[in-house]
């Protein structure tokens, strides 16, 4: 039974700063828990997840472990007894869960979180207790959106749960590849309710297996598990319910309310699910690190390759590119949630291909270890296995490129041109956030702050930026000025847009709109948050290195040549600093990402 650990602050002692050490206190317990990773007699260490991957279930003892921890009270709101109160905590606390398995991490419990932030938006006082009681004492959910034979166009979902005349419904079909399904306490579906087209026929339920007739043994019964590339410890199954009664608080939210209910969930989970992915990314490149050093090729390491220095450099700018925006995005689930829509949809397109990219540039780094399933370098192809996975197995690339692409012409007359800016607190690091409300965020965006922060970048960087960048100012001013005229360019476009690319027939080059769009995001993320550095939380203190104009820009470099715009040439001497930087987290068991954190091991 888990314990009740909302309030896990010194007693007496509140705040921002006493707010900060408690996340702090709760990352190092975890990491404490797990034990170093390449110790071969740590229980939970590398050789036994990935020799739980080779059987294809999720460690028993890690599990246990998290259940002692009290991992599910992340998922559950402060109000309601568990630990949840902001979104860009929980994402910086499960990345030391998805650093060691990412099997583990949605197996063990952020499914479960997936599950509940419908019911955390719209469900009855008495559903949310529930939910909150059986997470926090230890039990999962499961979350049955979508079917194999609609993807994500779960508008055209059969599964059925017809409703009677009294308000209760009966449940008839089945949903596939639904991870633990057969494990969780309860299931939230997504079920049709009306025969009638459009958008008001689908709702929400939760089904609670102890609450069927009989346990559900008469009217459900479960399908094979789905055999998976990556991700192999999660077990994916399937679900057939037959005439199955259930009650009419099953019902979440209204009638009807399915498909706002799944678009609001959806802005939360988009948003944090690819900041939590991010600790694979940082095994991927720590693993690299370590070969590099340790493997000699011609009587000379392999780190002394000029192409695998600038491989590792790249790869740690793109992890700082891609936390940038998941900052920006969990941050706007609380700050601007009327503009989240486009932002969580962005994030979860282009954090996951960020990492693909970089996994397999690192993968040359390898040569053939990477093809290694085991031993001090075998979670490097573990974790290439599982970042498509998740990346797809929540919502795919081109559903949220779906999601951007009808709302960039509107953007573009309404809010590129002379727009506010988005507040500093968006790209602060440690700052303070007001509550979790699910209730204000929008289902389409009204205005885009974080790429009207663009237009303002290139004064700020010749004003009071540019007596700390010294000899970087017009480097990244020059990138700031480029990425300012893409935005222009991206405006004129969209404002032109056929009304053809504005629906699910939207042709490739509106894809690619959509592409450059996310990038552009990014840019301003990583400007944010560097000029952001001075302004973090009191007694947090700004990182030296993320105040240095060196990593932003070599990041919008990164960010400029995709974009295909010119690149400025940058001073002398970039590449060994931010490869000082990389081997020094290396050796110090330091986290490869905007908090730095200390690790196990």
């Amino acid at each position: 039974m888990l314990t009740r650990t909302g309030q896990d602050t010194a007693a007496g002692s509140t705040g921002p700063e006493a707010e900060e050490r408690a996340v702090q206190r709760r990352i190092a317990d975890l990491e404490r828990r797990f034990g170093d990773p390449s110790d071969p007699d740590n229980p939970l260490g590398l050789a036994a997840l990935l020799a739980a991957d080779e059987r294809g279930e999720l460690l028993a003892g890690a599990e246990e472990m998290l259940t002692g921890f009290g991992l599910n009270a992340e998922f559950v709101p402060r109000a309601l007894g568990g630990r949840l109160e902001r979104v860009d905590t929980l994402g910086r606390v499960l990345r030391t869960v998805f650093r060691r398995d990412a099997s583990l991490g949605l197996g063990y419990g952020v499914t479960s979180f997936l599950a509940a932030v419908a019911v955390w938006a719209a469900g009855t006082p008495e559903q949310r207790r529930r939910v909150a009681d059986l997470l926090l004492g230890g039990g999962r959910l499961a979350i049955a959106y979508h079917e194999l034979a609609h993807g994500n166009d779960f508008v055209r979902n059969e599964f059925r749960a017809t409703p009677l005349a009294d308000g209760s419904f009966v449940l008839d079909g089945a949903k596939q590849v639904i991870n633990n399904v057969v494990r969780a306490e309860a299931l939230v579906l997504f079920s049709r309710t009306s025969q009638e087209a459009g958008s008001r026929s689908h709702s929400v339920l939760l089904v609670e297996k102890d609450r069927l007739p009989d346990g559900g043994r008469r009217h459900l019964r479960y399908l094979p598990r789905y055999a998976t590339v990556g991700v192999r410890g999660c077990q994916n199954a399937g679900v057939e319910f037959s005439g199955c009664p259930v009650g009419a608080d099953a019902l979440v939210g209204g009638p009807g309310d399915g498909v706002e209910l799944a678009l609001r969930s959806f802005q939360i989970t988009r948003s944090v699910v690819p900041s939590m992915i991010l600790g694979g990314g940082d095994t991927a490149l720590r693993t690299a690190v370590g070969f590099a050093l340790d493997r000699r090729l011609y009587n000379r390491s392999v780190l002394d390759i000029p192409h695998a220095r600038a491989t590792l450099v790249g790869a740690f700018v793109d992890l700082l590119v891609s936390d940038c925006l998941a900052l920006a995005a969990t941050r706007a689930v609380h700050l601007l949630p009327d503009e989240t829509s486009v932002y969580a949809a962005a994030v979860k397109y282009l954090l996951p291909k960020l990492l693909t990219e970089t996994t397999y540039d690192l993968s040359i780094v390898l040569g053939a270890n990477f093809y290694v399933r085991g031993g001090e370098y075998g979670a490097f192809q573990k974790h290439v296995r599982d970042l498509p996975m998740i990346s797809l197995g929540h919502a795919g690339t081109a559903a949220c490129q779906a999601t951007i692409i009808p709302q960039l012409p509107r953007l573009a007359r309404t809010a590129w041109d002379g727009g506010q800016a988005a507040p500093e607190a968006l790209f602060r690091v440690r700052d303070p956030l007001p509550p979790l409300d699910p209730s204000l965020l929008g289902l389409v965006a009204t205005g885009d702050g974080l790429a009207c922060s663009l237009a303002g970048a290139a004064d700020a960087l010749a004003g009071r930026h540019a007596a700390r960048a010294g000899e970087y100012a017009e480097a990244l001013g020059a990138l700031a000025g480029e990425m300012a005229a893409e935005l222009r360019s991206l405006r004129d476009e969209c404002a032109a847009m056929p009304a053809r690319d504005r629906t699910v027939l939207a042709s490739p080059r509106a894809y690619a709109i959509a592409d450059r769009y996310a990038l552009l995001l990014a840019a301003a993320a990583c400007l944010g948050v560097w000029c952001g550095q001075e302004g973090d939380a009191p007694g947090a203190g700004p990182s030296g290195f993320l105040a240095s104009p060196v990593w932003p820009a070599l990041a919008l470099t990164r960010l400029a040549r995709r974009l295909g715009r010119p690149l400025p040439k940058l001073p002398d001497g970039w590449e060994e600093h931010l490869l000082d930087e990389v081997l020094a987290r290396f050796h110090e068991g330091r986290s490869y990402d905007l908090y730095d954190t200390p690790l196990a091991g």
